[in-house]
């Protein structure tokens, strides 16, 4: 119209359209924001290597015992594989600061899968024990370089929402995982391992052609950032509490849920190998079932809330589950216990991430929170095993009991931890990304490492 002037395209008083993004590149108006792709991939890759480890986890102790050993014996062979994840986490953290997260990922899925194919022809127990320690190294490998690139990719105020993401699609492997190894088994015991190998070259198939025209492919990306030392992070409460739920997790959920609930629902139960498969389902499904909501309320209602009460939540759990005398009880508490599981998980991550930030690297720091869940997992299945051996199958109540005791413990250490995600982050469920408190500075500011346990 003659007279009035054209506002230009690119005007700052234009209203950005429903669903666009806005000039700065930020999560599109009036959209939740979305999960990277890359994320994505992870995620898709990550049920995929689930429902091999399902396959093999409900009968490895078993597997175990065919060689002739005790309960401690087979314990031993989770815990090895832990160990070597122990071991080698730091290293594993230095590969992906050297390397790039990308083929270390990939690398790290392709050792599992030939320690794995390698256990299904062991001639012995200290064969099948070199295998699946050899395994652990592979597995520290590519879940440090998930972690970081999780951490590095994730919008802050989503970082609940990707690592619930990231959990559910494992947890949905892990749901299907064990039933299908439990019938497996039936055709013997070493089938379920070149089932669960060749899951992993499909995994690793899907990361290698997915990212690999994709930012991750270059190895300079992690090298410009500037590092969190692991003395600072430790100087948070907010991450001793994460190393001490950690410890905690480990030993309950990745520990004494694969080494003896199995056994106990064989031995105490009388239920058998189908049933022992069943157990570990009916724990994913439970998780599962809390990954739906819990990923968006640590985002809105904070960190701490969620972790306390998933600890709390599986520890009462996993204490009653060691006096249930039935197969239904059995299986009820294994939800019960599941849903502490997925309620904890991914606030605890996210508070993690809450401490590194987006612009700063943090393998060695990852890599000590692995190690917090594997040490977890190495001392559980083994001090519970002893519980059992020296004091007759009767003593799985007193295993469990001391298995929930110690996740009450962890949660009262959260109770003295401050509040990892900032005020300013916190959004409904889904909501649009703020700032990365991470990047605004190095560390936790001095109000909020003056909670009580800091």
């Amino acid at each position: 119209m003659a007279g009035f002037p054209r506002v230009p395209k690119r005007s700052p008083f234009r209203i950005p359209r429903l669903g666009h993004r806005t000039g700065d590149g930020t999560a599109p108006v009036g959209e939740r924001q979305r999960i990277p792709r890359e994320i994505r991939v992870l995620i898709a890759a990550a049920f995929v290597i689930a429902i091999g480890f399902g396959l093999v986890a409900p009968i490895l102790p078993q597997f175990a015992q065919s060689f002739d050993v005790g309960v401690t014996a087979s314990a031993v062979i989770v815990s090895a594989f832990a160990f070597t994840r122990l071991v080698f986490a730091p290293a594993g953290g230095r590969l992906v600061e050297r390397l790039g997260e990308r083929p270390v990922y990939i690398v790290g899925l392709l050792i599992v899968a030939l320690s794995t194919a390698a256990c299904a022809f062991a001639a012995d127990y200290w064969q099948l024990l070199v295998f699946r320690a050899l395994g652990g190294i592979g597995s520290t490998m590519f879940t440090v370089s998930a972690m970081g690139l999780i951490v590095r990719l994730a919008p802050p105020a989503i970082r609940g929402r990707v690592s619930g993401a990231y959990a559910t699609a494992f947890l949905l492997g892990s749901i299907g995982g064990p039933i299908v190894g439990g019938l497996l088994a039936r055709f013997g015991l070493r089938v379920p391992f070149l089932v669960y190998a060749a899951a992993l070259l499909v995994a690793s198939a899907v990361v290698f052609f997915q990212l690999k025209d994709t930012s991750l492919s270059d190895r300079t990306a992690a090298r410009g950032k500037p590092a969190l030392t692991v003395r600072e992070a430790v100087a948070d409460s907010g991450y001793r509490a994460a190393l001490a739920s950690s410890f905690a997790n480990g030993w309950s959920s990745f520990g004494v849920r694969m080494a003896l609930v199995p056994l106990f629902a064989d031995a105490v139960l009388g239920a058998g190998t189908e049933i022992a498969g069943i157990s570990l389902a009916f724990f994913a499904a439970g998780t599962a079932l809390a990954l739906t909501v819990s990923g968006g309320l640590a985002d809105s209602l904070g960190r701490r809330p969620l972790v306390i009460t998933g600890l709390l939540v599986n520890g009462a759990a996993m204490i009653a589950l060691g006096f249930s005398g039935n197969v239904v009880v059995f299986l009820a508490l294994c939800v019960v216990a599941g849903l502490g599981t997925g309620i904890l998980n991914p606030a605890q991550q996210a508070a993690v991430a809450d401490v590194v930030g987006n612009d700063r690297s943090g393998g060695r720091v990852l890599a000590t929170f692995q190690m917090s869940s594997d040490f977890g997992a190495i001392l559980g299945p083994i001090l519970a095993g002893l519980i059992i051996d020296q004091l007759a199958f009767g003593s799985f109540a007193l295993a469990f009991t001391v298995t929930g005791v110690l996740t009450a413990l962890a949660a009262g250490v959260w109770m003295l931890s401050r509040e990892t995600l900032p005020r300013t982050e916190r959004t409904a469920p889904d909501g649009p990304a703020g700032d990365d408190p991470g990047a605004r500075r190095a560390g936790p500011s001095a109000e909020e490492q003056g909670t009580p346990g800091s």
